[in-house]
Formats: C-alpha cells, structure tokens, sequence
C-alpha cells in the first residue's frame, strides 16, 4: 500500500488512540527499514469508518505481521468488542486470501504488557480459526506494583559500582556505546546489531520521547555499559544491553538497572528485559536469563502464529 500523507496521519492518529498500539507501530518507525520488506499493512473501515489496523508485510505467498518489528498484531480502539474485532479479522483474512492470493498467515502478537486497555481478542479468535502455535519467545519482565528484591549477587555488585563511583548518564552520544555493543555481539555470538549506529540514531531523532540511550561511564568519563530503552505507556523496555570486561568487573550493569528500575522507570507500570531464547523460543541463554532473573524479572510470552488461508 502507498500511504498518501492523510493516510499516514491517519494510520498514526488510529495508533496513538488504540489500546494496544505502540510508537513502533507508527508509520515513522515502520518505514525507517521500507526497502528491506514490501508492506502490506491493511487500514479496515466499516461503513467507511476506519475500525482497525494490521500492520504487515509480504513475503512469497505468506503475509507477516511483521517481520521487520518485535510485533505487529491486530491494531483496535479502546471500546473495541469481540464481535467487531472478529469483523476486522475475518475482513483482513478474506482479503489477503480472495485479492492478494496468499496461502498462509504468520502473527507477531502485542504482549499484554503493552495493552493500554485489555486487547485479546485476536488470541481467541486465532484459537478458533485454528492457528497454530509457531514460536514462544521467553521474556523477563518486573511489574511495578509487585517487585521482587535483587538477588544477593547483583546487590552486591550494584555497591560495587556505587564505591568505584560510576556514573549513569542518558544522552545520545551512540556512537561510543556502540563500539561495545558491536564488540559484544561479534564476540559472543557472531552477530550485529539489528539497527546500524545510522538507523538507531535516526529513530532517536524521530521518536525523542519514547527512545533512550543510558551509559554507564568512569570518572574519566570512558563508557563502561549501558543498554537503549524502548518506552510507551506502560512498558520500559530495555535492547541492546552491553558492558566493556571493566564494565563487568565493575558491576556497571547492575548500577544501571538498580537506577532504571527503582529510579527512572519506578512508575512505568512493567520494565521488560527482552526475549533470552533464539530459533523460534527452543534455545534458551540459561546465563542471560539468571542475569535477568536476578533483578526480579519473570516470564512474559511473545507469540508468533501461524494460520493458512
């Protein structure tokens, strides 16, 4: 679909107002990887009045939604029922099938966690179409109102970085904390980021209020860890956690969660640490998801399904 400008504020108005949309689900981030994946996201009115979203895209004669963002499910208004939300999804299914001659759909549900109002009709209603489960991803999430004390470990650790006196600081100088992330990744696990240092501080600009960069630096002012949080209305979420070999032995990583969960992020009703697991949710970092662990966060599930047409 070519989203004409009134499209586009359209789509992002419908966003910003929905019970479950998110600054991820907005046109300005979606497009910012537009050559990668052909979009195939669907606007749904109902006596021409626009109803629901679903963000998605094209690949063969599978629709994804959506293969370029952590989720991308049915999109609704607060006052949504399930009787309307089966309309919108039974309307994007027959389309994709009857006009776009597709054979199989793949659903990248929004966790709960980032629901403004409760959204789970689309969880029924796959159920009953007969979707299949395709990939549990495992992730670990504090809630506000009922936080778990630190492990022993990572109290201590926290104090560590407290008397070497370390120091958070949120800017959006990228480019340092970058080298250590990258060097992370190419080490421990011969990657690369998913955002290029252009992509992530092009999204920076765009979304200035929802995306954070926080750096744990030295007396000297040198980077030692840090992570990106992600931020909506009721999810701090943290990507791209990294730390130097000072960094670790210094405990720079759990000064900064000691910070971002009890100080900075203390009212964001979850703070979420990301997915542990890989190939589909059957690869779990048992070390990764420890660490997690021991600043009290807990499973969450992101699911992906799948439903032929």
């Amino acid at each position: 679909m070519t989203y004409t400008p009134d499209k586009r504020e359209s789509w992002n108005s419908f966003v910003q107002k929905s019970k479950n949309g998110t600054f991820l689900l907005n046109r300005n981030y979606m497009d910012y990887h537009a050559d990668r994946f052909a979009d195939g996201s669907l606007m749904l009115y109902r006596n021409r009045q626009l109803m629901a979203l679903l963000p998605g895209n094209l690949t063969g004669t599978c629709f994804y939604s959506h293969q370029g963002l952590t989720y991308g499910g049915l999109i609704l208004p607060p006052a949504a029922t399930l009787s309307q939300a089966e309309y919108a999804f039974r309307l994007s299914l027959e389309y994709l099938h009857d006009h776009c001659h597709l054979t199989a759909f793949v659903y990248r549900a929004i966790p709960h966690i980032y629901h403004r109002y409760p959204a789970e009709e689309d969880l029924y209603l796959l159920n009953r179409l007969g979707a299949t489960l395709k990939a549990r991803h495992l992730s670990s999430v504090v809630p506000a109102d009922h936080r778990l004390p630190f492990r022993t470990l990572r109290r201590r650790q926290s104090k560590r970085a407290c008397n070497r006196h370390l120091i958070l600081v949120n800017d959006t100088l990228f480019a340092p904390y970058w080298d250590i992330l990258e060097e992370n990744l190419r080490t421990r696990h011969g990657v690369a980021p998913v955002h290029t240092l252009e992509e992530i501080t092009l999204l920076r600009r765009r979304f200035p209020n929802n995306i954070a960069l926080y750096r744990v630096c030295n007396d000297r002012q040198a980077t030692l860890a840090g992570c990106v949080v992600y931020e909506t209305d009721t999810v701090a979420h943290v990507q791209y956690i990294a730390s130097s070999s000072q960094g670790r032995k210094a405990g720079a990583l759990d000064l900064l969660f000691d910070d971002l969960i009890h100080t900075r992020y203390a009212d964001k009703r979850y703070f979420d640490f990301g997915i542990s697991t890989e190939q589909d949710g059957q690869v779990l970092n048992e070390g990764l998801l420890f660490q997690k662990e021991g600043f009290g966060a807990r499973a969450v599930m992101y699911d992906t399904y799948e439903l032929k047409l």
